[in-house]
């Protein structure tokens, strides 16, 4: 907001504000962007956005963002469309992160922001969107540059979408139920400093619930719920029966948080009082608390419908809370018996379910030790077998270890032998060949000695026939002769 509107509106909350200036947050109906609406359809997406307190007021609209086809939007090398504002809008920001985490998640550009508005987008229940308005088209240009496609956190898959604003539009508020005076007479000044909302001084955020702070104030906020309604953007999970699923009419036991259905339906809730003795069940619909033993509703506090606080059911107050009929004196005392009688019931009622607790948990603890030690004496009967068992293994490793070195020893000692043995062949076909040609060498010679013998024995035959009949020859000559040449 500039400060003329500021000024303008000071009588106005924030919301007001917005829902009375759309411009302020959107282009200017005169630009020259307007001049062919069928152009600007044809590169730009609605998105139907809502925003406020659900239960007492709710501003609906529809934002007109450029499409994020880069083809479509500009024909320029940065991909940025043509006649761009210095406005932007953050899509499908995950429930989980609060308003501080998006503000470091913005970093240095903080400092160049002048508002940002959180709504939700129909159809997006776990995310929210936000509108932010720079102070100059650059600033602009670069926070889309550096945070468009990149992710939250790293721990996290989710990447930051960023599209360009054309035009924001306000369509009409929804009241649910008639606002508090606390809510309706809200000034322009931020709830936590209590300095006026102005973007000279920082920037300017506003929550779901249509209520501004700045932008350094709210930084400090851990929490995802509003500083000054509490409530939460981050709406809980349904619940479902712990037994049959079911959503509907469902009751929460308020001792152990166990979810059963009533007994309209399956009954698992009374089921679980039988079963565990815990006679106090919550109705997550009405946040009523009834009692299973006592057989009636026995809540004092109930949520307001208009407001979400906590108010007191029944007030004897409630009809003539105004009215002097009754002196001070005694309306104190009779509150201050009222409290004490209460008090000494809750005690009572605390004392009660927590004996009553105590014996059940008493008993889940006997039955844990017993079924311990069931479990720890069957260990330790199947141990005796398996430590003989793995007695038996060791030995068979061991077995197998000797076997195996000795099946290795054989192999090798039968590799030698093998070796050996054909060196023995070797030799002994050496040896056989070498007596072969000996054998036949000796043959050979015996063959010529027969030839020669027998050549001699013709020579000599006739020259004995010539000397005998000589009368030369001797007897004993042709003796001693005989054995020469056997010789």
């Amino acid at each position: 907001m500039s400060p003329s509107s500021s000024t303008a509106h000071a009588g106005a909350s924030p919301g007001e504000v917005f829902r009375s200036q759309p411009a302020i947050i959107s282009g200017d109906p005169s630009d020259s962007s307007y001049s062919s609406s069928s152009s600007i359809s044809n590169i730009t997406q609605a998105f139907p956005f809502s925003s406020g307190n659900p239960r007492i007021e709710e501003t609906r609209g529809i934002m007109l963002l450029y499409r994020d086809d880069a083809d479509v939007v500009s024909t320029s090398p940065s991909h940025l469309p043509v006649g761009r504002k210095p406005l932007v809008c953050v899509l499908g920001v995950p429930n989980h992160m609060t308003y501080a985490d998006f503000c470091q998640f913005c970093g240095s550009f903080i400092q160049h922001i002048l508002e940002m508005r959180i709504v939700r987008n129909d159809g997006m229940e776990d995310r929210y969107s936000i509108l932010i308005r720079f102070d100059s088209q650059d600033s602009t240009d670069d926070f889309y540059k550096h945070f468009n496609g990149s992710r939250f956190s790293s721990l996290e898959v989710e990447a930051c979408r960023i599209l360009f604003t054309v035009d924001v539009q306000y369509t009409g508020s929804i009241e649910h139920a008639q606002a508090s005076s606390g809510s309706s007479t809200e000034q322009p000044s931020c709830p936590v400093c209590l300095e006026r909302l102005d973007q000279d001084m920082g920037g300017i955020l506003t929550t779901i619930c249509n209520h501004s702070f700045h932008c350094s104030c709210i930084s400090k906020w851990t929490d995802s719920s509003c500083p000054v309604c509490r409530y939460c953007q981050q709406q809980p999970e349904k619940s479902n029966c712990f037994v049959c699923q079911t959503s509907e009419n469902l009751w929460m036991c308020v001792i152990c948080g166990f979810v059963g259905c009533g007994r309209y339906k399956e009954g698992h809730a009374i089921r679980h009082w039988k079963d565990t003795e815990h006679c106090y069940s919550l109705e997550l619909e009405t946040q009523r608390v009834w009692d299973y033993a006592g057989d009636n509703y026995v809540h004092r506090l109930i949520q307001s419908k208009t407001d979400g606080k906590l108010v007191e059911l029944n007030s004897p107050y409630n009809e003539c809370g105004s009215c002097e009929c009754v002196d001070s004196g005694f309306s104190e005392a009779l509150l201050n018996s009222k409290v004490e009688a209460i008090v000494n019931e809750y005690n009572e009622l605390l004392a009660t379910q927590l004996e009553n607790q105590k014996v059940y948990f008493e008993l889940l603890l006997q039955e844990v030790k017993e079924e311990t030690e069931r479990e720890i004496s069957n260990a330790v009967e199947k141990a005796v077998p398996l430590k003989k068992m793995q007695a038996k293994l060791d030995r068979c490793v061991k077995e197998k270890k000797f076997l195996d070195d000795l099946n290795e020893n054989l192999l090798k000692n039968q590799e030698i032998w093998k070796a050996k043995i054909l060196e023995a062949e070797e030799r002994e076909k050496k040896t056989l060949k070498l007596k072969d040609d000996k054998i036949s060498d000796l043959e050979e010679q015996l063959r010529d000695l027969m030839l020669y013998l027998e050549t001699g024995k013709t020579v000599e035959q006739p020259s004995m026939s010539n000397e005998i009949k000589d009368g030369t020859a001797l007897p004993g000559s042709i003796e001693l002769s005989q054995p020469s040449s056997s010789k």
